[in-house]
């Protein structure tokens, strides 16, 4: 009885507060995927582009195979890139092993880290050939 007593009240405030307050309203529509189609198309899509937890974004691209091609088109490549896209190739092909280069703030820096690590993995294995 006292548990059932406390839900009823639990959900009073609730809607009042859904009453009251149209900010949380709206946030509780797009929560449960009802009201403007358009805001919870848009959620569900911010949702898909953000990361999880501690999880970075998928990489553009993969270093290791374009520095076949050359660490000068590997260098050409990259420098289109931002620092927090070069820093999702860096964790994603594991080349941070010392925990450095997610603190660095140089693009130019991250730049050399990934081209030193993809290049020298590329030529991996040259030796028996």
């Amino acid at each position: 009885m006292v548990l059932k007593k406390a839900l009823k009240d639990a959900v009073k405030v609730f809607l009042d507060e859904v009453d009251n307050n149209p900010e949380f309203a709206k946030r509780l529509e797009i929560a449960l995927g009802i009201g403007n189609a358009e805001r919870v198309a848009k959620r569900k899509n911010l949702g898909q582009n953000m990361r999880r937890g501690n999880r970075r974004t998928p990489a553009v691209l993969d270093p290791i195979t374009i520095a076949r091609s050359g660490s000068d088109v590997l260098r050409a490549r990259l420098a289109e890139l931002d620092i927090e896209q070069l820093k999702d190739i860096v964790a994603e092909y594991g080349m941070d092993t010392a925990k450095l280069v997610m603190k660095w703030k140089s693009q130019e820096r991250i730049i050399d880290r990934i081209v030193e690590v993809s290049v020298s993995r590329s030529k991996k294995g040259d030796a028996f050939l």
